[in-house]
């Protein structure tokens, strides 16, 4: 069970701090506040906050005047080098505020800002905290936290890797099928390497619209695009001294591929719209599904990046290749959410286990979790047996009706399968398929923008993020977005 997140707000004034206090409580943080530099440093030295918003301009009998919020940055950094800290400052520190990032902020808002900014900012400064302070056990079925799980012959060389190549000045490609679990390994090999006490950023180039990526990535200038009314720094900059990992980088143009050999060859960037090259010190960790050697013979991936990003592989197993993990990955998924859904000491029948053994698993890993999510839902807290695992999985592989079929027609052949015996639940069924089409033409329509997907549908901005996790959803790239 994740606790909920907590956020230190360091604010001299009251009103905007009580007003912060509000709004990120509303979306179900639980929020502290502090009023000066001295204050604010104590509390997040001595307490465990997610995140640390601290306005720039700040009292405190330590503080230096009007950047006060630098001198908390340095000396928080001294102390916690993984606590994420977003910098308020007004329109006219523009260059203070990317000092700040230099010094090690995770970013900046320039004020006045909407609060939906500083809510998708927090979002990902929360992750960020979670994926540098939440360990990742390797074969540990029984890990309350994120665990990469099994002992077969296929994961324990996948032990191996991490461990030989953890602390190896190496970028690694990470390849597998979807749902797998690159991101654990990714984690892994960041956490066991020498800068585990640097920043991670994990940046999803297929989250991204395509228009955007170069700039999150290397940041932009000032003016350089429409909409681009401050300088802002990228994620390499705010990865210095630390590590980036780049998710599904097959995805990725080929424009924005030749920037990042750049950076592998030069270790430098540019900003969009700038000359400066800017040297960067990071380690670079890549993951993809896609079959790269394919995509270069089809132009779509540079071969010169390729073999920069090759230097070192771990191939992660798709589940159908290592079937007699499964007992253990379903005794850590029902320990993990067993307390989450009021079933504490969940368990599953031998058969039933059997029957797992024997499905396809095109999800993977992520699928299996998911079914065992559901069939716990459905068990309601006795045994989990074949019944309770047949409709767990047929719910999780419902096909989306096809566009031009009726809600009528559609709910009628629901009812038929139910009559044949082939689905249960008729109705969890229906809500599913409608929430998935729903949440996912919307997180489309915002061109992976959760705040004003949220907003659109009415929700908080946390049931957003779970229903995007729930069904496997990201936003297309839209290659007709205006630059």
């Amino acid at each position: 069970m994740r606790a909920i997140p907590k956020i230190l707000i360091v604010e001299d004034d009251t009103s905007l701090a009580w007003s912060l206090k509000h709004v990120l409580q509303v979306e179900g943080y639980t929020v502290e506040t502090a009023f000066n530099t001295d204050d604010g440093f104590v509390r997040a030295r001595d307490e465990s906050f997610d995140v640390v918003v601290t306005d720039l301009q700040l009292p405190g009998a330590s503080s230096v005047g009007d950047k006060a919020g630098l001198e908390l940055i340095n000396r928080l950094r001294a102390v916690k080098p993984q606590q994420p800290i977003i910098l308020m400052t007004a329109h006219h520190t523009t260059e203070t505020a990317i000092e700040a990032t230099k010094l090690g902020a995770y970013d900046y808002l320039m004020k006045p800002f909407d609060p939906a900014e500083l809510l998708d900012m927090i979002d990902k400064a929360v992750s960020s905290s979670r994926l540098t302070s939440e360990p990742v056990e390797l074969g540990d079925t029984e890990a309350p936290t994120d665990a990469i799980v099994g002992n077969s012959r296929a994961m324990q060389s996948v032990y191996k890797d991490i461990g030989r190549l953890a602390d190896k000045p190496v970028t690694v490609l990470i390849r597998g099928e979807t749902g797998t679990g690159k991101e654990l390994v990714a984690r892994a090999l960041y956490q066991h390497s020498d800068r585990a006490k640097q920043a991670f950023i994990v940046v999803n180039c297929v989250a991204i619209p395509e228009t955007l990526l170069e700039s999150e990535l290397f940041g932009h200038e000032q003016g350089s695009f429409t909409g681009a009314t401050a300088r802002r720094i990228g994620r390499f900059e705010q990865a210095n001294h630390g590590t980036i990992f780049l998710d599904e980088i097959g995805d990725m143009t080929m424009s924005t591929q030749a920037k990042l050999l750049r950076v592998l060859q030069e270790k430098t960037i540019q900003r969009v719209g700038g000359k400066e090259t800017i040297a960067v010190d990071v380690r670079i960790l890549a993951a993809t599904h896609r079959d790269l050697e394919a995509a270069i013979r089809e132009n779509q991936f540079r071969e010169d990046l390729y073999y920069r990003l090759n230097v070192a592989t771990v191939t992660l197993p798709p589940l159908r290749e290592h079937r007699e993990d499964i007992p253990a990955l379903v005794r850590h998924f029902l320990h993990c959410y067993g307390g989450d859904l009021g079933t504490f000491n969940a368990s599953m029948s031998a058969d039933a286990i059997q029957f797992l053994q024997q499905q396809p698993w095109v999800g993977n890993v992520r699928e299996l979790e998911n079914v065992i999510r559901k069939a716990l839902l459905l068990a309601r807290g006795f045994t989990i047996g074949p019944d309770e695992v047949h409709a767990a999985i047929a719910q999780a592989r419902l096909p989306r009706p096809a566009v031009d079929q009726t809600l009528a027609s559609y709910i009628s052949d629901l009812l038929a399968r139910a009559v044949r015996g082939e689905l249960e639940n008729v109705s969890d069924a229906v809500t599913e398929a409608t929430e998935r089409e729903l949440y996912a033409q919307a997180i489309q329509l915002a061109q992976g923008n959760q705040v004003k997907a949220a907003k659109w549908l009415g929700v908080s901005r946390p049931t957003m993020r779970e229903k995007l996790t729930n069904y496997g959803l990201h936003a297309k790239r839209d290659a007709t977005s205006p630059e």
